[in-house]
């Protein structure tokens, strides 16, 4: 079953935000950062749903009980694991729309956000993976759909699996885009020797 949990990340990373927008950290820049941050803070739901599985390797084959995907770069990434956290993670709806508002009226604001989103939807993925370090898990680096040889096309498995349309408002279309635009999808490989079940 699905595990929905709510989390608050660190503070925003300037540095990050600039690097994002490929701005500098001229005045008016910080001041448009700030502005824009002030009022993306009211916009941020951040929500993950997860689910830990079961993992079993046989070449380039990862069976995760409830679906099976093949990838060579995922089966390395997840080698020595005994079981896999799959996991979705969003920025939420309402910002989103300070995203589409802004596209129409400012694109100097719309590419902020855009950094912000970045920023914020990375540094969600980070909280979530410390959550899972300080429950005692070791943990493989994050790996999604889309990196590699593992086809965007897994990601209709994670969504079935964890339910991310019912479970956090996450939908995924036809070109396997997902809506809210800020929201990921990843697999977290847990070392064999830290899992227990």
């Amino acid at each position: 079953m699905s595990s929905l949990i709510k989390l608050t990340p660190t503070e925003p990373n300037l540095r990050e935000i600039l690097r994002y927008a490929g701005g500098s950290a001229d005045q008016n820049t910080l001041a448009l950062v700030d502005e824009c941050l002030a009022e993306a803070i009211g916009a941020l739901s951040f929500g993950v749903c997860y689910r830990i599985l079961r993992v079993n390797i046989t070449d380039s084959l990862c069976d995760f009980e409830q679906f099976s995907v093949k990838s060579r770069d995922l089966a390395k990434n997840l080698n020595g694991c005994a079981a896999v956290c799959v996991f979705g993670a969003t920025l939420g709806a309402a910002f989103d729309r300070l995203l589409i508002k802004y596209s129409r009226i400012s694109p100097a604001k719309a590419l902020i956000f855009q950094a912000i989103g970045a920023e914020r939807t990375e540094a969600l993925c980070d909280a979530f993976c410390e959550k899972l370090k300080a429950d005692g898990y070791a943990l493989k680096p994050r790996f999604s759909a889309g990196y590699g040889d593992l086809p965007l096309e897994a990601n209709r498995d994670i969504f079935a699996a964890l339910n991310l349309e019912k479970n956090l408002g996450i939908t995924l279309n036809r070109s396997m885009l997902m809506s809210p635009s800020k929201s990921v999808t990843a697999f977290v490989g847990i070392l064999e020797e830290k899992y227990e079940n």
